[in-house]
């Protein structure tokens, strides 16, 4: 019983406690680099690509949808899917991928 009891007891000295949580000090900045900055770019770049889109591209949905777009709203797109000619209109948030897109952008 006192070897469980001594896990839990406070070092003796003030350093000690400092060497104890550098550890977790020392994780919080791998956790940015991992975690943090890699989503932040993957943002940035869908970000660049929503505000790239235009009437012609073919885009993707994120529920798997695939069409031409035909106009822009402010928050929305009217997507042409084939094969009937169906017109949607859906969010742009909801883009998940530009297919293909002109060579000068």
């Amino acid at each position: 019983m006192a070897i469980g009891l001594a896990i839990f007891a406070a070092p003796a000295s003030g350093s000690g406690s400092f060497i104890g949580m550098l550890p977790i000090l020392l994780l919080i900045p791998v956790m940015y680099f991992v975690m943090i900055m890699p989503q932040q770019k993957r943002q940035k770049k869908w970000q660049q690509m929503l505000s790239s889109i235009k009437p012609g591209d073919k885009v993707t949905t994120a529920g798997g949808v695939r069409g031409t777009i035909l106009s822009l709203k402010d928050d929305s797109v009217i997507v042409k899917v084939a094969p009937d000619g169906i017109k949607m209109e859906v969010a742009k948030n909801a883009i998940a991928s530009v297919t293909t897109q002109d060579a000068a952008s």
